[in-house]
């Protein structure tokens, strides 16, 4: 049975309300997760991590306030990348989505025609500090 890790940054709270930022990260390999979430618990941000699709539903669907996912594009199972996203779109149609691959092109190719608005990025660039850029992305994105 698969775990989904839940996590808040320390005992401190940081100033200007970012604490409220709610982020589901959903990848299947475990250091990839851990690495995301700890970047994203850096930010002040409450992190969610899940390792299938099924659990990130599963999150969604009981409404749990999500704000920006960001979804690993090598996730596999009944609900992998693509679908994942299609379905969370679904349910929560303000819902920011981060698509990460190899590759810009790498996140399935259905995805993006179905959630033109998701951010497409390699996993580089969320394993090399340029998760605070991606984040107020997402979030800017969210208010427009």
């Amino acid at each position: 049975m698969s775990t989904a890790d839940i996590g808040t940054a320390s005992g401190t709270m940081p100033h200007g309300g970012c604490y409220r930022i709610q982020v589901l990260v959903v990848g299947r390999h475990k250091r990839w997760r851990d690495e995301v979430a700890a970047q994203v618990r850096l930010l002040g941000y409450q992190v969610t991590a899940c390792d299938r699709g099924v659990d990130a539903m599963t999150v969604l669907a009981l409404g749990l306030p999500v704000d920006v996912m960001v979804v690993d594009s090598g996730l596999q199972g009944g609900l992998c990348c693509a679908q994942l996203a299609v379905e969370a779109r679904t349910l929560r149609p303000g819902l920011r989505i981060v698509l990460a691959g190899d590759a810009l092109d790498d996140p399935e190719p259905e995805a993006p025609g179905h959630i033109p608005d998701a951010l497409r990025v390699r996993h580089d660039q969320l394993q090399n500090g340029m998760v605070a850029t991606l984040m107020r992305e997402a979030l800017a994105d969210r208010a427009a």
